[in-house]
């Protein structure tokens, strides 16, 4: 099959794209100028030059394709530009939808997040929950960018599956939760919160053959798979964290009714120095911190046949590569 994929160079899209080069599938690669080096191009994978505001670079890009894998997406819980989540998330996804629908390709793979879900009242997240609220924009942009998916799946035809992992763990992860384990090995981070708060993980490996065997995977056509493997508290996961790399955690957690009042100090200053939140402390962060999220992946461990790694694994290739 040929394959077109956007957000290739991203966190999952190397795993994908790894995954992939090793069968007989050719990709084609939507990728920025400024990322090309990223991805050496080969005889089975071709670098297109485009990005997901440029809906003709997508479409041509995608012409002749069998397939499309989107992952491209910002995942952040702090910009200097909010426009950016509405810019990629809701508005780049709908050129690439639009685009599949124009050239014809036979299946969509759509990674999006559980975290649009929101905070739930049932004790599981699965696929027949309902999302809820939504607590930042990031997940209200991932929210929109789904609902046009499945409008034009609905009314267009378009040949949909979505993906849905939870927090994803594992090597050269350069956003949220990789911050968040680096800064507690380099005893950056002063002190915890919400330690009791519980969230679900996975490796991103396994997010990768998610994607990998939806795609490959015959009559699946309008179906969601929710991936994800543990539910630990953010206590549970930073005695991890430490017990794996030998560094002790700070020894005090951060008070509830000061959470949110230092996030907001934090966050105030980031507006002026448009720099990132001191130890990632937005207000957006704190806010997901605190929700947590409880999401039962045993569906796509049954369809699509995926045997979960420990979160162990992805937590000690998280170290292991960051203290290089």
């Amino acid at each position: 099959m040929k394959v077109f994929i956007t957000g290739a160079t991203g966190f999952i899209g190397k795993q994908v794209v790894n995954l992939l080069s090793n069968t007989d599938h050719e990709l084609f690669c939507l990728v920025r100028k400024s990322s090309q080096r990223k991805i050496p191009g080969s005889k089975w994978i071709n670098i297109i030059e485009g990005d997901l505001g440029n809906k003709n670079s997508i479409i041509q890009g995608m012409r002749g394709c069998d397939w499309v894998i989107n992952l491209a997406g910002l995942y952040s819980y702090w910009e200097p530009d909010n426009q950016l989540f509405r810019k990629i998330n809701v508005n780049g996804t709908r050129n690439v939808m639009e685009a599949a629908l124009e050239t014809r390709v036979s299946k969509v793979i759509h990674v999006s997040t559980v975290m649009i879900y929101g905070k739930q009242t049932d004790n599981l997240i699965t696929e027949e929950s309902k999302p809820g609220k939504r607590f930042t924009r990031y997940t209200q942009s991932k929210f929109e960018g789904d609902e046009i998916v499945w409008e034009m799946y609905k009314n267009k035809g378009l040949p949909i599956v979505v993906i849905y992992p939870s927090a994803v763990l594992g090597a050269g992860d350069p956003q949220v939760s990789g911050r968040y384990i680096s800064d507690l090995i380099h005893r950056r981070l002063p002190i915890t919160a919400f330690d009791k708060s519980v969230h679900s993980w996975v490796h991103v490996n396994d997010v990768a053959k998610a994607v990998v065997r939806a795609a490959e995977k015959p009559g699946n056509i309008g179906e969601k798979y929710f991936v994800s493997n543990q539910r630990l508290s953010m206590r549970e996961f930073n005695l991890l964290v430490s017990e794996i790399s030998g560094v002790p955690l700070p020894k005090l957690e951060m008070p509830e009714f000061l959470a949110f009042p230092t996030a907001y100090f934090l966050t105030g200053i980031s507006r002026v120095t448009k720099k990132r939140p001191l130890w990632g402390i937005s207000v957006e962060q704190i806010r997901i911190l605190k929700v947590g999220s409880r999401v039962d992946g045993t569906k796509a461990e049954r369809d699509l046949g995926i045997f979960y790694m420990p979160i162990e694994e992805a937590i000690k290739e998280a170290i292991e590569a960051d203290k290089g």
